[in-house]
């Protein structure tokens, strides 16, 4: 064999940190060479890609605002991930807190005081913490998978949007289009950069960023956290109670999805249509795992993939390449980041090895 597997005895601190930048120059390659296979110069369209979109503030901007609700579903998922409940309910989460936080909205549409605002963050958030529980009770109550009960309550959440924006929350003077009433200027994340659609939902996501870190870093909570997803049977031996934890981790991974789904209809959107998410539910599970599950490290790898989005979308323009060239590269960064953390268990011996053949022992004889 050229290459094998040695398992290392401990973990590798070097890889676990250096596999993300490795997948991420993999990435670049691979895309490098699809780019020359679909005959366009591979240089020029990387930088089209990742480059032009940042090149002023209003584009810094928008990566910004592709960023904050990444972010903060990314956060969420770190605190289940964690534990080790994989929650892939973010996206329903995320279209649960905007549906909520839409409605909220609607019936505090007259309203002059900010409080209509506060009222539908909350809304919100607790939708989307109510979201998470239910698949926390199945869990706990049912022995049910939480990753298959939380994939499919994303699309209950999904149709329940379709029906709202088709039903009950339709604009009844929106010219048959399947959108609510823009909500009014109270309920509306104010913005803090003039020229720009960047709002406050930053100053939330920064606050969810300093509360997850304490959270993970400083409480007995989060030790609690880790020791369940460490061994849960020794937290089981220590009195920690597991169905309390996966409770409360379900909930503030709900509650955070939640709160970027409201942020985004209250805030560059302003009003409830079918595409409040492109899938940033979705993209967040790589991030919290290209993070290695650190706040720190989810907020650069929400930076990157909120740059495939913008530059995504401009590539569509400059280069003429496809929309789904975003979900491509969002495929790749998982993909080359899954073969990579190989490498954080198994250390890489080269060269080639050479099996010997064992010659039969002949069976005794006795003498005649």
């Amino acid at each position: 064999m050229l290459i094998s597997l040695i398992p290392r005895g401990e973990p590798s601190r070097l890889m676990l940190w250096g596999s993300p930048v490795l997948a991420a120059a993999l990435t670049l390659l691979a895309g490098s060479l699809l780019f020359l296979a679909l005959g366009h110069p591979p240089l020029e369209t990387l930088r089209v890609l990742l480059v032009d979109p940042v090149r002023d503030g209003y584009g810094i901007s928008e990566l910004l605002v592709k960023a904050l609700p990444i972010l903060l579903c990314a956060l969420g998922l770190a605190v289940a991930y964690r534990a080790q409940i994989w929650n892939i309910g973010a996206e329903g989460q995320l279209l649960m807190g905007g549906l909520a936080g839409s409605t909220v909205a609607l019936q505090l549409i007259a309203w002059d005081s900010r409080w209509a605002m506060v009222a539908a963050l909350l809304a919100g958030a607790a939708s989307g913490a109510f979201w998470g529980w239910v698949c926390a009770w199945l869990r706990t109550h049912f022995n049910a998978n939480i990753i298959l009960t939380s994939i499919m309550f994303n699309y209950i959440a999904l149709n329940l949007l379709l029906y709202a924006v088709h039903g009950p929350l339709k604009d009844p003077s929106g010219f048959n289009f399947p959108e609510s009433a823009l909500f009014g200027d109270a309920t509306r994340l104010p913005i803090l950069w003039e020229g720009t659609r960047l709002h406050a939902g930053l100053l939330l996501a920064l606050a969810a960023l300093a509360l997850v870190w304490v959270l993970l870093q400083r409480s007995f909570l989060g030790f609690q956290i880790k020791v369940m997803g460490h061994d849960p049977r020794a937290a089981h031996y220590v009195g920690f109670r597991e169905t309390r934890l996966v409770w409360l981790a379900m909930a503030i991974s709900g509650a955070l999805a939640g709160l970027a789904g409201v942020g985004e209809v209250i805030g560059p959107i302003g009003q409830l249509v079918p595409q409040i998410s492109p899938g940033y539910g979705y993209a967040a599970i790589t991030v919290a795992f290209l993070g290695r599950l650190n706040p720190l490290g989810i907020v650069a790898a929400a930076l990157l993939m909120a740059l495939l989005y913008v530059g995504g979308e401009n590539a569509q323009i400059a280069a003429n390449l496809p929309k789904s060239i975003t979900e491509l590269f969002q495929g790749m960064v998982l993909f080359f980041l899954l073969a990579c953390d190989v490498l954080i268990l198994y250390r890489p011996r080269w060269g080639l090895r050479w099996a010997r053949r064992q010659r039969p022992v002949p069976a005794a004889t006795t003498p005649a």
